[in-house]
């Protein structure tokens, strides 16, 4: 099943349920949210989840394209990555829990076709101030599911006040050996989809208030699917990346699979956040695609000074425009991608003449760092390139 078809075949799985398709096609949040980016699925539904009428109804499914800056240093394994997107569904006060855990169950056992056998899942087993999630563990254990029972990482919350509830999260089998242990014992067992039950609000003092209107918020990471659907060890061994890997490698022959990974990540990430009409800057947004635009020419050009981006490819820009139906053309988004690869060389040039002043010809203190970018604009990654590259 490739990755179109995985969309459709969850899309159309809660659409047959009275769920309304509702838009996740873009990485800005609406005006009035102050952060930069979204996130996740449930980020522009927080305050339908509260308790406030969303205009499709109470019963939603949507596929939402979202950044995270938390994990860039992760960036380069097998699973992180900087763009994402998240199949989600939500019950705004309909359904309950056990409905949509038993729907998870029939969509991946029926519609994605995974064994029974290879399915495990993690239910919260109670803490010092909630009781075990029981009407979970009978759900599962009504459908055959192994259950293993966890405190903290089966307790989902958007942060220290705010909404909060149990979860389940549902794990795949992904060794070559018949399964064996649990998913805490066992990295094998591949977390794809996170069932929560958003019962309560966390207050400042930390005292739970249950929820007026409690409501069911379901996430899983597309390209974390399609990676075990295809059966690959890694999200770049997808058809979602088969052409950046296909193509990169052979581009510019860089010197591990890590630095690769990266240049990948960064490149299609840079080329989503342009093709929703954000531009390098110092601040904000543009700040934070300024840096993955940096980051990646610093993994670039750290072996070979030489390699640029006027050799990137078109077919690369089409093929994640329209992956992420964004109607930009190609023409516009690589001036930006080449216009920030000027301006980065002339900052490198100014870098190494710093940088070969005596004071930094040893190792380099907390207060280096801060004046080199206080002073002469220079970020951290790009000294530390600059250092290793000596």
């Amino acid at each position: 099943m490739n990755t179109d078809e995985t969309v459709r075949t969850f899309i159309d799985f809660y659409r047959e349920r009275g769920h309304h398709l509702i838009t996740g096609g873009t990485l800005l949040p609406p005006p009035s949210d102050p952060v930069l980016f979204t996130t996740s699925g449930m980020h522009p539904l927080t305050p339908y989840l509260l308790g406030r009428p969303h205009p499709q109804g109470r019963r939603l499914v949507n596929l939402q394209r979202c950044l995270r800056t938390t994990d860039l240093e992760e960036v380069g394994d097998p699973t992180h990555l900087t763009v994402f997107e998240m199949l989600g569904s939500w019950s705004l006060g309909d359904y309950g829990h056990p409905q949509s855990l038993r729907w998870g169950h029939e969509l991946l056992r029926d519609g994605f076709g995974i064994p029974q056998s290879e399915l495990y899942v993690t239910v919260f087993g109670g803490d010092d101030q909630v009781g075990p999630d029981s009407e979970s563990l009978r759900t599962w254990d009504e459908l055959g599911v192994p259950v293993e029972l966890t405190r903290d990482d089966n307790w989902w919350s958007n942060g220290p006040v705010g909404p909060c509830g149990p979860d389940s999260e549902i794990f795949v089998w992904t060794g070559d050996t018949p399964p064996e242990g649990t998913p805490t014992t066992d990295p094998r067992w591949v977390e794809i989809w996170n069932h929560v039950h958003m019962r309560y609000h966390r207050d400042e003092d930390g005292t739970l208030v249950p929820l007026r209107q409690p409501g069911i918020d379901t996430g899983m990471g597309l390209e974390r699917l399609v990676t075990v659907l295809q059966g690959r060890d890694s999200v770049y061994e997808t058809d979602l990346f088969e052409p950046w890997t296909r193509t990169v490698p052979s581009l510019w022959h860089l010197d591990d699979e890590p630095s690769t990974r990266l240049v990948c990540d960064h490149l299609r990430s840079s080329i989503v956040v342009l093709g929703d009409g954000v531009r390098p800057s110092n601040t904000g947004r543009g700040h934070v695609l300024r840096r993955l635009i940096r980051r990646l020419l610093t993994t670039l050009k750290r072996d070979d000074p030489t390699r640029t981006l006027t050799d990137l490819p078109e077919e690369l820009l089409r093929h994640t425009l329209d992956h992420f139906e964004q109607p930009v053309g190609t023409g516009p988004v690589r001036e930006q991608l080449l216009d920030e690869e000027r301006r980065f060389t002339s900052l490198l040039e100014r870098g190494r003449r710093v940088l070969s002043r005596p004071r930094f010809r040893g190792h380099l203190t907390e207060e280096d760092y801060g004046y080199l970018h206080d002073t002469h604009g220079l970020p951290r990654d790009l000294v530390t390139g600059l250092l290793s590259a000596r």
